[in-house]
């Protein structure tokens, strides 16, 4: 894929300008064109060339509740310790697991917070939700009166709900009456879980949407809320992921062989990007990212912490489980134009790598490619110290990544002892690094069935 020779979204400060009239496309649309010749063939991403300023998509607020901690000093800590948050789960050995390794995270208990009806409609990581939305509105400065008055929306990312679906059986198997089943059970079973419960106990009434893109559902929320923010539907919308964690999520996985064996130091099974990797580690909880137009923000005095400069998608169009190259390069590419920036800009690059040998394998040669002829910025996967957080970890990679970029630091990658001749090309830091200022990152989220996902985050120029 290549770009067609056409100003970038940001137009070099120029808001006025306007792609050339084409037959394929015109101003403030994407567009896809295709050229054919018995030589090659060439696919060209439009970005769009005009946004209204006032409608950049800002992020005010915060949340997270994951296995480096559930505020977000505490997980700033960790970050800066280097700390990780897996262990081993003994009930996992117990049931026929081939690898007992996991994140570990304790469900809040809310009782003194919601009332009985509400907490009987929640599985487990809608509780995690609960806990990061209810924190990143507080520093977004949203509370109920004002949400009561807008048109709040929310689009979170979600792909399964194993425990509740597998529960809801077992009683009926036992009591063989469907009426003692629960009448809690279908809205915790649902996909949408997150979704409706979040919705109704915050009161939101913009869009109501679960995202389900395998791994990289909360990254594909964020995406898809800062284009519904672009193009002026949506003044304010509630972003993030969320993961079940317990055996049943992830039995079918431990299945299949995706999960790192190296039992004996779980603190060293997650090595993303290292020679002896084995595979990922399981983890989860949730993240929540406030996303609101630019105008809206500062017509509320909020504090904004960032901008969504660039989203890029793609699909491989491949194998189910196994991806490629192609797909995550131009899913980059694409971000990259979206955002209008030079990639000299980039500062940081919070890699998708979860520890498998061909994902990551993949992920540095796609880099590789992108950045060819220009610098290598730092690369880690924050997924050396929390495991793999599946359908959180696009959301809350960006949280980690914000953390950083505020406190001026990258985290160390853990367990990167070896590199192969594919993973030696990136620069990957091994210990924190200090004073370490940066305005713009990349972040990478890539799922079974090839679908792929990059943000490009940076501080808003106004705010800096």
């Amino acid at each position: 894929m290549q770009y067609a020779p056409t100003a970038c979204r940001r137009n070099k400060g120029n808001l006025n300008a306007k792609m050339p009239d084409t037959h394929w496309g015109g101003a403030r649309h994407f567009c896809i064109r295709t050229h054919s010749s018995s030589q090659q063939k060439q696919t060209y991403f439009c970005p769009p060339t005009y946004i209204d300023p006032m409608n950049r998509a800002v992020i005010t607020g915060l949340g997270i509740y994951s296995c480096l901690g559930t505020t977000l000093d505490a997980v700033e800590q960790s970050l800066r310790e280097g700390r990780s948050g897996i262990t081993l789960d003994p009930q996992r050995k117990e049931l026929g697991f081939r690898s007992a390794l996991t994140a570990r995270i304790d469900t809040p208990d809310l009782k003194g917070e919601l009332s009985r009806s509400q907490r009987t409609y929640m599985p487990e990581q809608a509780k995690y939700a609960y806990v990061a939305t209810r924190d990143a509105l507080r520093q977004a400065g949203l509370d109920a009166d004002y949400i009561d008055r807008h048109d709040v929306g929310i689009l979170y990312g979600n792909d399964s709900t194993a425990e509740a679906v597998v529960h809801s059986m077992d009683i009926l198997r036992e009591k063989r009456d469907t009426t003692l089943i629960g009448s809690g059970s279908i809205f915790q079973s649902m996909n949408s879980t997150v979704t409706m419960n979040l919705s109704c106990i915050f009161r939101l009434r913009g869009i109501n949407l679960t995202i389900s893109g395998a791994c990289a559902s909360g990254a594909h929320a964020i995406g898809l809320g800062a284009l519904l923010i672009r193009q002026g539907l949506q003044e304010c919308i509630v972003c993030g992921g969320a993961q079940e964690v317990n055996p049943t999520a992830v039995g079918s996985f431990d299945g299949i062989g995706a999960f790192s064996t190296r039992e004996s130091d779980p603190t060293r099974a997650s090595r993303p990007f290292d020679r002896d990797r084995d595979g990922l580690v399981p983890g989860g909880g949730a993240a929540t990212v406030v996303l609101e137009s630019y105008e809206h923000a500062r017509r509320r005095g909020a504090t904004i912490l960032a901008e969504v400069l660039g989203y890029g998608f793609s699909s491989n169009g491949d194998h189910i489980s196994v991806p490629n190259v192609d797909g995550p390069l131009r899913s980059l590419r694409m971000a990259v134009a979206d955002a209008g920036v030079p990639l000299e800009s980039i500062g940081y690059i919070n890699a998708h790598a979860t520890s498998t040998p061909v994902g990551d394998r993949n992920e540095a040669l796609a880099l590789t490619a992108l950045f060819d002829g220009h610098p290598m910025p730092p690369v880690t996967s924050t997924k050396s110290m929390t495991g793999h957080e599946m359908w959180m970890a696009g959301a809350s990679e960006v949280v980690y990544s914000l953390l950083m970029m505020r406190g001026q630091f990258i985290a160390p990658h853990l367990n990167f002892e070896h590199p192969d001749d594919d993973t030696a090309p990136l620069r990957i830091p091994t210990e924190r690094l200090d004073d370490y200022a940066f305005d713009t990152f990349l972040s990478n989220s890539f799922g079974f069935g090839g679908t792929n996902s990059t943000l490009i985050i940076g501080r808003t120029k106004n705010e800096k």
